[in-house]
């Protein structure tokens, strides 16, 4: 993962994204091989390799004895750093928690302890921050706010580590991303690179007659009467579909193009059956 990048990492339950993280961070050993945080061993040198590094866990784990600006106090002691009060308000502003600093942890709603979990784990600023799926069970206007703020903080040179099962934000905010299978990395390059190669187009298409020439170069993902939801490989095969239909002498009705998106891609390389949260797998009938 490179400096200052918005990185994610993908896979289904088990592939062991919880567990990369969890050796990253120090929270489990590797069997072999080793991992370094901006250089620093985090076996051999753990205590720079921690300063370096905030992550926000999938668990709502807090302290229910204490309030929120106590909380983020404490948490900024376990680096050795006082007085740190105004970055604590700014990050309370961004993540919408200033209105609730003196309220107890346990009288937080989910959605108001994940957001203090994401604000315990930049109250000293690590140049890296790991978010283990962050906006699981919390609201849009949450997920809208925590964005922008994570957003700002990559383009102010902080490296960004993001697990999600929602494939559009993956999408949307990640410059790379690596997908896990059973431990292993099935693919690993750029969002755009990811489409181009594994994805393909789809394509609702209804016509004047219920059959479509032969040979055609798409694959009927489903049919209803005159309605056609086929699958492209790419625009090139689009060219020659709607050439073939002219052909036949066929009239399009009606037709919709659904662009290549990372579900495809997801699907694809991790053999899923189903998508992940978000979107639904393929397009209505």
């Amino acid at each position: 993962m490179e400096e200052g990048e918005f990185f994610g990492l993908l896979g289904p339950n088990g592939a062991g994204k919880t567990t990369l993280i969890n050796v990253i961070a120090g929270l489990a050993r590797a069997d072999r091989g080793a991992v370094a945080v901006m250089g620093a061993d985090v076996v051999s040198a753990y205590r720079r390799a921690r300063r370096m590094l905030g992550v926000v866990p999938q668990e709502l784990v807090f302290d229910p004895f204490f309030t929120v600006r106590e909380t983020l106090r404490i948490q900024s002691g376990y680096f050795g750093i006082r007085g740190n009060d105004a970055w604590i308000d700014e990050v309370m502003h961004h993540l919408d928690l200033t209105s609730k600093a003196n309220a107890n942890m346990r009288a937080l709603s989910g959605g108001m302890k994940r957001r203090v979990l994401v604000a315990q784990a930049l109250v000293h600023k690590p140049p890296v921050i790991v978010l283990d799926e962050p906006t699981a069970g919390v609201d849009v206007e949450l997920r809208q706010g925590l964005w922008q703020f994570v957003r700002r903080l990559n383009r102010e040179g902080h490296t960004v580590v993001l697990t999600t099962h929602y494939l559009e934000e993956a999408e949307l905010y990640c410059n790379r991303i690596a997908m896990l299978k059973a431990g292993r990395v099935v693919a690993l390059d750029s969002t755009k690179n990811l489409l181009q190669t594994f994805s393909g187009l789809e394509m609702r298409l209804r016509l004047d007659r219920e059959r479509l020439p032969e040979p055609f170069p798409a694959r009927v993902v489903s049919r209803e009467g005159t309605l056609f939801v086929l699958k492209l490989d790419d625009f090139r095969h689009l060219e020659e579909a709607l050439a073939r239909l002219r052909e036949a002498d066929l009239k399009i009705l009606e037709m919709e193009l659904q662009p290549p998106d990372l579900e495809d891609v997801f699907l694809r390389l991790t053999g899923r059956d189903s998508p992940p949260h978000g979107k639904s797998a393929g397009m209505p009938s």
